[in-house]
């Protein structure tokens, strides 16, 4: 093959995946940045990183509820950590600058993978064990660790954010607070874990919310929490304006605007930036 028709190098592919996160904010268009939501698709074969690298994979979640060959996911109750090969995955997905995000892992887990790991991680979807304690909810070790290694954690729109019923936009906000406080204002941002558009609650949603529900029952990947009755949105927030309304709210607690920016997505492209590239 010549030297013209080869692949462009890692480096100018990651240059060029920052440049449109900027040009997709400044055009006002959508942006979508391809993820595995389980790191089951490469298998035992770390060579398949480089072939979903050369296709746009970019982050890639170690695990989900259940255990796979790298480790255990939080609904796993032996809390195994990183397996041999999940350390030899890290190590693959570090040289290849693809982001790590450790939503959905076991507490043992995400503790190893942050001190494995030589680039910062995500946290992507998650909530505070210390305002409600759920298996999808982060200890303050975890988020300290990921913000010690330079890394995000995004607080979700979820029903964990609080013991039982709906959660509200102040629910959103005490685990925006509290995750602050342990990270720095450096550290934390969003990520809602549902769609954008705005949640039209008919019976037609509701159906198909409640069988969702019992067939991840029957799947054995419904955590604790989950409910045929509690749904995935906040009432208040349930917008596609939802981020300029919580920026709002978080204003008016007093957060700086420079604070908001960042939690809203400046926190999330810088280390998008500083991984891929």
């Amino acid at each position: 093959m010549g030297k013209r028709n080869r692949p462009a190098s890692g480096r100018v592919r990651a240059r060029a995946h920052r440049r449109d996160l900027e040009r997709a904010r400044r055009e006002k268009k959508l942006g979508v940045v391809y993820q595995f939501q389980d790191s089951a698709p490469i298998g035992e074969k770390l060579e398949r990183v480089d072939d979903f690298h050369r296709i746009g994979l970019r982050t890639v979640q170690l695990t989900y509820n259940v255990r796979n060959l790298v480790g255990d996911g939080c609904m796993e109750a032996g809390n195994a950590g990183i397996s041999r090969f999940g350390h030899s995955l890290i190590e693959r997905l570090n040289e290849r600058r693809i982001l790590i995000d450790l939503a959905h892992s076991g507490r043992r887990t995400a503790i190893e993978a942050i001190a494995a790991s030589k680039a910062p991680v995500l946290i992507s979807h998650t909530g505070c064990a210390a305002l409600v304690e759920r298996p999808r909810n982060k200890t303050d070790a975890e988020l300290r660790a990921v913000a010690d290694g330079g890394g995000v954690v995004g607080i979700y729109l979820m029903p964990f954010l609080r013991e039982s019923g709906q959660p509200m936009a102040a629910d959103l906000i005490r685990h925006i607070e509290h995750a602050v406080k342990i990270c720095g204002e450096d550290h934390v941002g969003i990520g809602t874990d549902n769609m954008l558009s705005p949640v039209e609650l008919s019976e037609k949603y509701k159906a198909r919310h409640r069988e969702d529900i019992r067939d991840r029952r029957r799947l054995g990947i419904s955590a604790p929490g989950e409910s045929e009755t509690v749904y995935l949105y906040i009432p208040d927030l349930n917008t596609p304006r939802r981020f300029e309304t919580l920026g709002g709210l978080l204003s008016a607690r007093g957060h700086s605007d420079a604070r908001i920016g960042k939690i809203l997505g400046g926190n999330f492209a810088r280390v998008m930036g500083q991984v891929w590239g």
